[in-house]
């Protein structure tokens, strides 16, 4: 069936024009999206489709706009009936037809697939704000314009911020481990040929972690968490945090203008498992730049004080702007639950060789949450 109004746009991954074999759309929120279900460009209609869209390019600039279409026809890419244009166009490369199918543009009828070439409009959330025929795209367009001029929403996005949760003595002494021992540079994980993959790149992520190896010292930090954060992240959400994946102290550098773009934590199979994501700052005062930011609720940042803590759900986009002055230190822990770590346990056979194995264990007891 086709997308309604109001409707989330399914989440995919598929190679582009552009030459990226995997690219995941839920990636794009933030500004609106323009997707065009082109099918081919040697059909009539979609031809009109493709000149209105050429009449109508200078609204996309992956700031206030972008679009992104659809082919299932080689030939249009052969021909230069569709081409790149970066920033703000980009194509999907759909010749088996799987996301035209997902999005209801491709119907099996016994060995024959009819398609239905459409547009869609989709707000920074990527829910449809309206769907028209191929030859009304015009209609799109003008309610392109409208959302460009109204400007985005700046809802505050669902996250909880505890204060005081590492007292002053506790962030320094984390400061003095990462200053004394260095740190190494912290990579990101992808979905690459059905397998998680870990991958480094300075031009969407530059990050240096230092992993806490002191068990006692993790015992600290854990009965800290235990007695003043779990709690809250039940009252706030209802979910009981039960274990604790990653402990290390982040530190993002001005001098290399340390950041993290727009990115979900838990789009593979090797990072279903988290739940929340945590942020405790360690030297809030000590940096300018480095909040947190979710673009699809606006462009409002979060700061957490000295020894306090963002919380938000894994599956929220969001990104650690520049730091700008100083250096900035947080303790970047994954919460989830036991229901998780069962899941966590069974997709260890889709990470890379190399990647830290996992084996589900009960619980330490002073781990397990007493909130509700």
């Amino acid at each position: 069936m086709l997308l309604d109004v109001g409707e989330a746009a399914p989440s995919f991954r598929a190679p582009t024009l552009n030459g990226n074999a995997n690219y995941g759309f839920d990636s794009v929120a933030g500004r609106p999206i323009v997707l065009l279900f082109l099918g081919s460009g040697g059909w009539g209609p979609s031809a009109e489709a493709l000149a209105l869209l050429a009449r109508n390019d200078h609204l996309f600039d992956d700031e206030q706009a972008a679009f992104f279409g659809v082919t299932v026809d080689p030939a249009d890419a052969a021909t230069g009936r569709i081409f790149k244009r970066l920033p703000g166009i980009r194509w999907f490369l759909d010749y088996e037809a799987k996301v035209s199918r997902t999005y209801g543009a491709a119907a099996a009828d016994g060995e024959k697939t009819h398609y239905l070439p459409h547009w869609l409009l989709l707000d920074e959330r990527l829910r449809v704000v309206q769907r028209a025929a191929i030859g009304d795209g015009a209609l799109i367009f003008d309610g392109l314009r409208a959302l460009i001029a109204r400007g985005q929403d700046q809802s505050h996005a669902p996250v909880l911020v505890v204060p005081r949760v590492f007292e002053p003595e506790i962030c320094r002494t984390l400061i003095g481990l990462y200053e004394k021992n260095g740190g190494r540079e912290s990579g990101f994980m992808r979905e690459e040929n059905g397998l998680t993959v870990r991958r480094t790149d300075d031009s969407f992520k530059r990050r240096s972690d230092y992993d806490i190896e002191d068990e006692a010292l993790r015992s600290t930090l854990l009965h800290r968490l235990r007695r003043r954060l779990t709690p809250e992240i039940y009252k706030a959400f209802q979910f009981h945090a039960t274990r604790i994946e990653r402990w290390i102290v982040a530190c993002y550098d001005s001098e290399s203008g340390g950041f993290f773009r727009p990115h979900r934590d838990n789009t593979t199979a090797g990072t279903a498992h988290r739940k929340f994501a945590c942020t405790i700052n360690l030297n809030a005062e000590d940096f300018d730049g480095g909040e947190l930011r979710f673009p699809e609720f606006g462009q409002r940042t979060y700061r957490a004080p000295t020894g306090g803590a963002v919380i938000f759900s894994c599956s929220l986009l969001h990104e650690a702007t520049a730091v700008t002055r100083g250096k900035r230190y947080a303790f970047l822990p994954f919460f989830y639950d036991d229901a998780a770590a069962r899941l966590r346990e069974r997709n260890q056979a889709q990470l890379e060789p190399g990647l830290n194995t996992y084996r589900m264990s009960p619980p330490p007891e002073e781990a397990k949450t007493t909130a509700g």
